[in-house]
């Protein structure tokens, strides 16, 4: 079986896939701080929990976009599993084109979402990850990545509100009943909801308008469904996305022998 790991800012997901089929899926908090053991000691449980033996692990492949925990979690890998990982990085075959101004400059997990995006889907679609940051990318229908945006995630603009003003409190990012709020907590919660699906509503618009053609829109990362609900713009959601395009890049990468 084939481990995938997408280290992202706030998360670490990471999947079991026994061929194209992922097997198991597991999620944990991203610190800077923890140890190769401590990372370890999670994956080892999340393991057993599962009776599931790290034994099976064939091969593992890594994204990051947090450079300073790269080498802790390559020196876990190496001591929990037994095997280097290949990490998403400048020289690993992904199978596409990346027509980026400087390709070192992307994020290895929106070269993944763009192989599984052309290759669960085709092209031209456009892909959006919902995470700590919001990425909108692009691929078109030979499969070469174009480009995209990068807007502050939902998350971090509510954080960054509340911590750049002194009397507006906390509140849960939902979708409130009506645009005109009628307290702090319903003005903030419509503000940051409807705000958002007005972004996302006008950057796809935007994006359809460069390309000249319709595109499928494809979405990830945890708030992808409360945005889908009321953006009416996103066409399918793949919680997967990510991990599904490591695996690829993976097989890609393989050599038999």
């Amino acid at each position: 079986m084939i481990l995938t790991m997408d280290i992202g800012n706030t998360n670490i997901k990471t999947a079991l896939f026994d061929g194209k089929e992922m097997f198991k899926y597991w999620r944990m908090s991203t610190s800077i701080t923890s140890t190769s053991d401590e990372y370890g000691v999670r994956l080892a449980s999340m393991f057993a929990h599962e009776g599931v033996s790290m034994d099976v692990v064939e091969g593992i492949i890594v994204s990051s976009v947090v450079p300073p925990i790269n080498f802790t979690i390559e020196h876990m890998l190496q001591n929990y599993f037994g095997r280097a990982p290949l990490l998403v990085a400048p020289g690993v075959k992904t199978g596409i084109n990346i027509r980026y101004e400087n390709p070192r400059e992307l994020g290895s997990d929106r070269i993944a979402n763009a192989v599984a995006a052309y290759e669960e889907y085709g092209g031209p679609t456009i892909f959006i990850d919902f995470g700590t940051a919001t990425t909108f990318g692009v691929v078109d229908e030979n499969g070469a990545f174009l480009g995209g945006t990068i807007c502050p995630g939902i998350k971090l603009s509510s954080e960054a509100l509340v911590t750049g003003t002194a009397k507006l409190p906390r509140f849960e990012l939902t979708r409130p009943d009506t645009v005109i709020g009628r307290s702090t907590l319903s003005n903030l919660q419509s503000g940051m909801y409807y705000g958002y699906v007005g972004l996302v509503r006008n950057i796809v618009r935007k994006i359809k308008q460069e390309l000249g053609k319709e595109a499928l829109v494809v979405a990830t990362g945890g708030l992808a469904l409360m945005i889908a609900e009321e953006s009416k713009v996103i066409d399918k959601l793949d919680g997967l996305l990510t991990l599904k395009g490591l695996r690829l890049i993976y097989e890609r990468n393989r050599t038999e022998g």
